[in-house]
């Protein structure tokens, strides 16, 4: 058996993949590793006897205490560490990084990336599908949103006619096998027209994520990286979106760093075995607020993530005082109770904690919270009254209201409408704030723009489309990412997605 000194910047996984082994053999040759995930400069590893270029091994059994409960199909191992790191010995004082680098994803993008959810209940009373889906201008779609079991930590879908059974026109009745349809076949075949669109399956979310308690222990971690994977692999996706609202202390943020490590390592068997060594994607929805991403321990997980997704929105709404903005820039120096939050101040924080420009992706919203009985930003207000469909929010394509006037503030990168007959403001994003907040992006270098979420936008051939708007501000659609998406998914359980929908 061979051997092999560690170097600088090496992980087990690389090791691995380097010499033509999976991540599992590599463990069991070396015992002595106590903690895979951590080793060092001038270690000798063992490696298999297997030579170079072998073909990956399959998908490695599971024991019946860690197998997914009631999961067909090939099962993807995120590899168990030796032992799992206690989190009782990670005190706050400990704040040090937890594993070696990971392989940096890239932090300069061959073009920017212009994110944006797809919910899966937009499908209903919005009426908004995935054929409207402005492709074009459109590198990376986040479906929203699967669930986690918080008992065991297992991700699935939410909606199993929405996401797997609606039947659409072009739709056969009369196909035989186990076949997928639904708004996981339409996504697919538009990827298919659009090759340099990538779809990433989004967990969490706002509504879900107290189901991340399962996070805390290392089995947890292991069925939410496994069973995310093999939703991949079935569903057709180009990578994992993880949306965490929030880890609340620093135990949490720990928890995260792991459930990021596990999901990563998760892609990359999965990757190995059944992709040819594709990289499939893994971001997360990054919040604006001091209080949360202080929080984060950005640089231990900024290795095992390709971007970023920060939330430049919801920073006032009906649950405040006062009127204010929800999604500035800048924060006000003449009315600080404006502008609860910045932007600008959350960009500066991440950058400063080592996350590259280019890897954050500026969140921007497609929606405008309203209050009402006020004078405007800065002022009391009582109720927010009705919206496009939840009270005080409404679509951006029903804006601006009758007898509403927009405004824009320049200084801090905030506008919104108001009217003096109905004391009504609504804070959201103008056709001069896409473009204002484009040339922020470029003047930042950051990585691109994010929407929450599509159906609230006009379609990108209307003149106050803020997508539009805001690629044309970053040099049109022949400016953005042009990474190409994956169709291969031998070990799908779905027959027709095996064959690309031919």
């Amino acid at each position: 058996m061979s051997t092999y000194t560690v170097v600088s910047g090496d992980t087990m996984w690389k090791i691995a993949n380097d010499h033509g082994m999976t991540l599992d053999a590599l463990i069991a040759a070396n015992p002595q590793i106590a903690n895979p995930n951590i080793i060092e400069v001038g270690q000798v590893l063992n490696l298999s006897q297997s030579p170079a270029g072998d073909p990956p091994n399959p998908a490695p059994e599971t024991s019946a205490t860690t197998a997914v409960a009631d999961t067909p199909g090939p099962v993807f191992s995120a590899t168990a560490p030796a032992r799992e790191m206690s989190t009782a010995t990670a005190t706050a004082e400990s704040r040090g990084p937890v594993f070696t680098a990971a392989t940096p994803a890239p932090s300069n993008p061959a073009g920017y990336k212009a994110v944006a959810y797809f919910t899966n209940w937009g499908i209903y009373g919005r009426n908004y599908q995935p054929d409207n889906i402005p492709a074009s201008h459109i590198t990376h779609i986040l479906y929203s949103f699967a669930n986690i079991r918080g008992d065991t930590g297992e991700v699935h879908l939410t909606d199993t006619y929405a996401d797997l059974e609606k039947h659409y026109p072009s739709d056969s009745w009369d196909e035989q096998g186990n076949n997928a349809y639904g708004c996981i076949k339409q996504l697919f075949i538009l990827k298919k027209k659009n090759r340099h669109l990538k779809i990433l399956l989004s967990i969490g979310g706002w509504t879900y994520s107290s189901n991340f308690r399962a996070a805390a222990t290392h089995e947890g971690r292991q069925t939410f990286a496994r069973s995310a994977v093999k939703l991949l692999a079935d569903c057709g996706f180009d990578g994992i979106d993880i949306d965490w609202e929030y880890p609340q202390n620093d135990t949490e943020a720990l928890n995260f760093v792991y459930l990021l490590y596990e999901t990563r390592m998760a892609l990359e068997n999965y990757a190995a075995q059944y992709a040819q060594g594709r990289h499939f994607l893994l971001t997360i929805a990054a919040p604006c607020g001091p209080k949360n991403y202080s929080q984060l321990r950005m640089a231990e997980m900024d290795p095992y993530l390709d971007f970023w997704n920060l939330m430049c929105y919801d920073f006032a709404g009906s649950w405040d005082s006062t009127a204010g903005h929800m999604a500035n820039v800048f924060p006000s120096q003449s009315s600080p109770d404006s502008t609860p939050f910045s932007a600008d101040v959350a960009v500066s924080a991440y950058i400063s904690a080592g996350i590259h420009p280019g890897k954050i992706i500026f969140g921007l919203p497609l929606y405008g919270r309203a209050f009402e009985n006020t004078q405007g930003p800065g002022s009391p207000f009582q109720g927010v009254g009705e919206g496009s469909w939840e009270n005080g929010v409404w679509d951006y394509k029903a804006l601006p209201q009758p007898d509403s006037e927009e405004q824009n503030d320049d200084q801090l990168l905030a506008s919104w409408s108001y009217s003096p007959s109905a004391k009504k403001m609504i804070s959201y994003d103008t056709p001069h704030m896409a473009q204002r907040k484009a040339e922020y992006i470029r003047n930042r270098g950051l990585g691109g723009a994010m929407w929450w979420e599509l159906s609230g936008d006009h379609p990108v051939n209307h003149e106050r489309s803020l997508i539009n708007i805001t690629i044309a501000g970053l040099g049109g659609t022949a400016g953005l990412d042009g990474s190409g998406n994956c169709l291969d998914y031998p070990a799908s359980v779905y027959d027709n997605l095996k064959k690309q929908f031919e």
